[in-house]
């Protein structure tokens, strides 16, 4: 124990509480010691991976760029206008030279994390325009906010990336903001990060810093970026997204494929023929990787949320949602294929206990359904179009519990706690005997922004619900948190880079 630990154990609750509220290092890598759940038996799986082949072979799925048509036929597809048809022996060849496991990279090799197998990682959101801001309003996200989200994620222990897009910096020209968004992810964080996707030009832009920062040798032979690639459901792969995943795949660096699927709007309205439509869309844009560069990381993966069928709204946390995911899960195992799900995304507006029930559904299942790259994990609200400064803290509270409790329970002291069984015998307690003092502090998950104090100790406190107490502890780490170093030679490099490129780049989207 060092000494600041000892002071602090003894300045009694809200000594204990600081101890528990300061930022931690980073967990490492999550390896689940729980079994998984396979929600279906396995000629059900088969049942299901049968039909998305036949989708790929008799329906075909779109490649909306004459390139990628051009590794198609090459590679012996059936290949009409921009319909491709993927014979099932072509397509798991293609898949088979996928890798079941890879290292991320971080700046900071500490703070680098295993995909695949048994490996779990949690990573914040992404993509939100808006924010819900330390006093609740909701409002536009600004580059401060970015850099402020990039900070929590720094600071928070079971966070494994700082991911890029947290919040959009909307004050900041389209055609130039993906530099600062990934420059206040190189920086106000050491750990792995995620690229951008929104054109080919930009997705050169991040591979150009990730060479600055790691050197370009090193970056040519390891993995050191994640992206995120949508298919359009139904069944359209378009330029956008072919052009990011054929820069990033031939640079030897993951992404994740992904269909966004508003089921019941863009799939069938059934969870088993959602299931099987984006399976076939996710392979597909696998397998295309490997046409690429065979042997290129990537990642399987889904964003599955089901339509309000009275408004057509999306909705988050649902039922439906869980299943689908286990066997999505039961899905990528059967090809060998790290896979990436959500955790905590939501259609609460606010951080209130819609928010936690939607969140405890989808986070349960993303365990128990062994994802590999557990994605919105902190701040999600309002189905993705806002960050929530209390929500992300939340977030991370329930993360470390989740990590806990994917990590099994230990034996270790099992025969020490048995002696303090003996030592006490009836009608003792064991509040003063060896085994509680060595181990009070850490035998149980104990969260410092949920309450269990008595009605008369909250209301003395100020009576706070949950998203202010949330606040209280975002601002709490926030005036905390400390820059990790970076070589003044890389700051430098990576801020001559973004002066060149923004004289080069207009202002406006033509």
């Amino acid at each position: 124990m060092t000494d600041s630990e000892r002071r602090t154990r003894g300045g009694g609750r809200d000594g204990r509480r600081a101890l528990r509220s300061a930022p931690q290092a980073m967990f490492p890598t999550l390896v689940r010691n729980i079994p998984t759940y396979e929600l279906l038996p396995s000629e059900a799986v088969e049942m299901i991976h049968d039909e998305s082949m036949k989708i790929l072979e008799d329906v075909g799925c779109e490649f909306r760029d004459e390139e990628a048509l051009s590794y198609w036929r090459s590679a012996g597809a059936d290949v009409h206008d921009s319909r491709v048809r993927i014979d099932r022996d072509l397509l798991m060849a293609l898949i088979s030279t996928a890798p079941s496991e890879f290292t991320l990279h971080a700046r900071n090799p500490e703070r680098s994390v295993q995909i695949g197998g048994r490996n779990s990682i949690f990573v914040p959101m992404y993509g939100a325009p808006y924010v819900r801001d330390l006093d609740g309003a909701r409002r536009y996200g600004s580059l401060d906010d970015l850099n402020n989200f990039h900070r929590l994620a720094q600071m928070s222990a079971p966070l494994h990336s700082a991911s890029s897009i947290i919040c959009e910096p909307m004050e900041i020209a389209v055609p130039k903001r993906h530099l600062h968004i990934i420059h206040s992810a190189m920086t106000y964080s050491d750990k792995p990060f995620m690229g951008i996707v929104t054109s080919k030009e930009r997705a050169e832009d991040v591979m150009a810093m990730a060479g600055i920062v790691f050197g370009e040798e090193f970056v040519k032979d390891n993995t050191v970026v994640v992206s995120i690639t949508n298919c359009n459901s139904p069944l359209v792969w378009d330029a956008t997204m072919l052009d990011a995943m054929k820069v990033y795949a031939a640079s030897n660096q993951p992404v994740i494929c992904a269909p966004f699927a508003l089921c019941g709007a863009s799939t069938p309205a059934s969870p088993v023929g959602a299931i099987a439509q984006v399976n076939a869309e996710a392979l597909a844009g696998v397998a295309f990787t490997q046409l690429v560069r065979a042997g290129a990381p990537v990642l399987y993966g889904q964003f599955m949320i089901t339509v309000d069928m009275r408004t057509g709204a999306p909705m988050g946390g649902t039922i439906e949602g869980a299943q689908m995911m286990y066997v999505m899960g039961q899905l990528a195992r059967r090809y060998g294929l790290p896979w990436r799900t959500s955790g905590f995304h939501v259609g609460s507006k606010v951080n209130d206990a819609q928010a936690g029930y939607e969140a405890n559904m989808l986070m349960h299942a993303a365990i128990l359904s062994g994802a590999n790259y557990i994605w919105h994990s902190a701040g999600w609200l309002e189905a993705g179009l806002a960050c929530g400064y209390s929500k992300f803290v939340t977030d991370v509270e329930q993360l470390h519990g989740w990590y806990r409790y994917a990590g099994g329970l230990s034996f270790d002291d099992f025969t020490d706690a048995m002696a303090a069984v003996r030592e006490v015998g009836p009608q003792g307690h064991y509040l003063g005997t060896k085994h509680t003092l060595e181990h009070f502090e850490s035998a149980f998950f104990s969260p410092s922004i949920m309450d269990f104090n008595s009605f008369e100790q909250w209301t003395a406190e100020g009576a706070k619900d949950h998203d202010e107490r949330g606040r209280d502890k975002a601002r709490a780490l926030l005036a905390g948190y400390e820059q990790p170093p970076m070589e003044a030679s890389i700051a430098e490099g990576l801020a001559d880079f973004i002066a060149r490129r923004e004289r080069e780049l207009p202002d406006t989207v033509s």
